[in-house]
């Protein structure tokens, strides 16, 4: 248990920012709504998270990569939660919505930093388990942290809910500074400006991209398809609404029975890390995601959406476990940073271009034709994925994988 006890304090501190993350969700989509009375002024809260990352991503991996990761977390998680406690008293104002792009900024960059703070630190054998439980984490958060919520609403109002969130980014900031440090900083020559940095770093991420142009398909290809989902949530409620004609109640119970999916994969994930191989979570997990989004997408009624809902937040849990897995064994851990960063740039352009490629379609032809003509996509790429990450061979003699053609 000794060896576990720095990994369950990073996994404690992991579960309070996600159920505080929920928290400060629901709280802010109320307080902009009850302010400015119009659910444009709420949709625009969720373009501002990949605006976030257009902004951030080009330049934070040469950050992450030179500074020491605990640190830069734990600051992360202090900055985040001044600002959320500092909401509420910009709700009125447009200010609001650029303080909102900021904290969306500072999770952009938290990302990419964790990451490469975990490969670090936790052993190579034991990854897989911890993203399992992390994956856990997060599922339990998705059940946990709307209920908190609503409790804090009964007590007090959302702007609580807010200082509370605020509170908890602040004491999961603590907890990471009771972290191990580890260094693996990069020096920056002296007489080089902030642009040559950044653009010797881009190069240094094309160089490997080239280098490992197997690995860095693999990982398009997964994101293409996390790009495809948040696309298609994009109209989840307008299509549970309007085409399956759910009333609000149904169309909660519905999302229920995706976050119950999840926490029931998430369980079995955790059970079974140590007997089930990333790559294959990664392709077969891509894969049950995209045919679960596909019944949903052909269903015409509720049970058929329910258990379209249930196999895709199932598979969910495996598959980002395999994918995180696979991250952390095949970029090198002293690039990881700007590998995650620049990436995370492209993945942001590509969800706010399908999310409007996807919208406009909607209203041009129907929402159940897009949303199926999406989920046929991503099965394609799933499909693809499944077969390649199928072509990995495991190197015994060195006990490290090759990723061959």
């Amino acid at each position: 248990m000794g060896k576990w006890k720095y990994p369950l304090l990073l996994l404690t501190g992991i579960g309070i920012s996600n159920i505080g993350g929920w928290i400060y969700l629901i709280a802010l989509n109320l307080i902009v709504l009850e302010e400015w009375g119009s659910p444009l002024a709420v949709v625009m809260l969720y373009v501002l998270k990949p605006f976030a990352a257009l902004l951030t991503n080009a330049w934070a991996g040469s950050v992450i990569d030179r500074v020491d990761k605990r640190n830069l977390m734990a600051a992360l998680d202090f900055f985040r939660g001044v600002l959320i406690g500092a909401l509420p008293f910009l709700a009125t104002g447009w200010w609001m919505y650029a303080v909102v792009l900021i904290i969306n900024m500072g999770s952009a960059m938290f990302y990419p930093a964790s990451m490469s703070y975990i490969t670090s630190f936790i052993p190579r054998e034991n990854r897989q388990r911890f993203n399992a439980l992390k994956g856990l984490i997060g599922s339990g958060a998705f059940l946990i942290g709307p209920g908190i919520a609503g409790l804090m609403f009964m007590m007090g109002t959302p702007e609580f809910a807010l200082y509370m969130n605020a509170a908890a980014l602040v004491f999961s900031g603590v907890i990471t500074l009771f972290l191990p440090k580890l260094e693996m900083e990069l020096p920056v020559v002296t007489g080089e400006t902030n642009w040559q940095v950044i653009k010797g770093d881009w190069l240094v991420v094309w160089r490997f991209s080239r280098r490992a142009a197997y690995v860095m398909v693999l990982y398009v290809m997964f994101s293409s398809i996390l790009v495809m989902t948040a696309a298609i949530d994009s109209l989840e409620a307008a299509f549970s609404k309007e085409v399956l004609n759910l009333s609000n109640s149904t169309y909660g119970f519905l999302v229920s029975i995706a976050g119950g999916g999840f926490v029931v994969g998430s369980i079995l994930n955790t059970a079974l890390s140590h007997k089930l191989h990333h790559m294959y979570l990664m392709g077969i997990g891509a894969v049950a995601v995209s045919l679960g989004y596909l019944m949903y997408s052909f269903s015409q009624g509720f049970e058929g959406a329910a258990i379209g809902f249930a196999i895709l937040s199932f598979a969910l849990a495996f598959a980002t476990t395999g994918f995180e897995t696979f991250y952390q064994e095949h970029i090198p851990l002293e690039i990881m940073g700007r590998v995650g960063s620049i990436y995370g740039l492209l993945e942001g352009m590509l969800v706010i271009l399908s999310t409007v490629v996807i919208g406009v379609g909607a209203e041009i032809v129907s929402i159940r034709f897009v949303v199926a003509s999406g989920s046929v996509i991503m099965l394609g790429i799933a499909l693809i994925l499944c077969v390649c990450s199928m072509k990995v061979t495991w190197k015994k003699d060195t006990g490290r994988e090759v990723l061959r053609m």
